[in-house]
């Protein structure tokens, strides 16, 4: 969704704050997957086959690596790997995260602003019937396969927002937030257990979240099996049940638009569109009719 409000905002009108929950250190490097994700899309170089990664990737670190008997199960491409090597070497010589990665959207020529959440290491903890699992442990070691009885973000109370979102916060630079369709529990929620970060959200600034729930599936990802596993159906309106409290609105595809007026009922807005990005044209459409919404919430 991050590329459609890019091909409607100018840079200097949209920030996009990143979840660090899945942020790691694997063969010494630190690696920050959903920061990469972002930018790499920004930059036009992200794989549209994988959902992660660079296109036209090569594996010839990865290989050599697993010949010798080294851990390849975490996937890293050559240039990927650049990326990496050159984060871990900055943050070693004293950069904070926010530092290092306006550095390399601007060696990449992105414009836009891709912060993390903070500059504090959060870490999300998946609970299971195997016992607690790190996430890249649960997510890519273990395919999302353990059943999941909850989660947690270690350090997420002693957790500040890192110093570019907290700027924008206080010079009052933010006229909505947008949580984007992305998996409630392990992608948004290692955002919301930062105590500042709540505290923005309770503020005037109208919120409006974005269902990754659609027709009681998810379209990538494992929040539905997470949903049916923790007890709940995958709907929007759970969805909604997930932000009470933090969200204003909620925009809802075609396919579940019977459950608008219940929604409308629990006193939120509700936007009913057509929420499938299949391509750009229509990431492009969902962010106008979701800035057209959040417009609407904000007057």
């Amino acid at each position: 969704m991050v590329n459609g409000l890019s091909m409607v905002l100018p840079p200097e009108d949209l920030l996009v704050a990143v979840n660090i929950g899945d942020d790691f250190t694997h063969l010494g490097l630190r690696i920050c997957p959903d920061l990469d994700t972002v930018m790499y899309t920004l930059a036009g170089l992200a794989n549209p086959d994988t959902g992660w990664g660079i296109r036209n990737e090569t594996w010839n670190a990865i290989t050599t690596l697993e010949t010798l008997g080294g851990p390849s199960w975490f996937r890293l491409g050559d240039q990927d790997l650049a990326t990496h090597l050159e984060r871990t070497r900055r943050l070693s010589a004293g950069e904070s995260l926010s530092e290092v990665t306006e550095s390399i959207c601007r060696k990449l020529d992105v414009s836009y602003r891709i912060v993390p959440v903070s500059d504090k290491p959060v870490s999300t903890i998946v609970a299971t019937k195997d016992g607690e699992l790190s996430f890249q442990d649960y997510f890519v070691k273990r395919k999302c396969q353990p059943v999941v009885t909850g989660f947690r973000f270690d350090r997420a109370s002693e957790a500040t927002l890192s110093e570019p979102l907290h700027k924008a916060i206080n010079h009052d630079e933010i006229d909505c937030v947008i949580i984007c369709p992305s998996n409630p529990y392990v992608s948004i929620d290692p955002i919301l257990a930062i105590p500042e970060m709540r505290k923005f959200l309770s503020t005037n600034v109208p919120v409006l979240a974005v269902s990754p729930i659609i027709n009681g599936e998810a379209i990538k990802g494992p929040a539905a099996k997470m949903m049916l596993e923790l007890g709940l159906s995958p709907s929007v309106l759970n969805i909604a049940n997930h932000y009470h409290g933090i969200s204003d609105g909620i925009v809802i595809d075609i396919a579940d638009k019977s459950e608008a007026d219940v929604l409308r009922a629990r006193g939120l807005k509700v936007l009913v569109t057509k929420t499938i990005m299949k391509n750009e044209t229509a990431s492009r459409s969902l962010a106008e009719e979701t800035l057209s919404f959040a417009r609407r919430l904000r007057d």
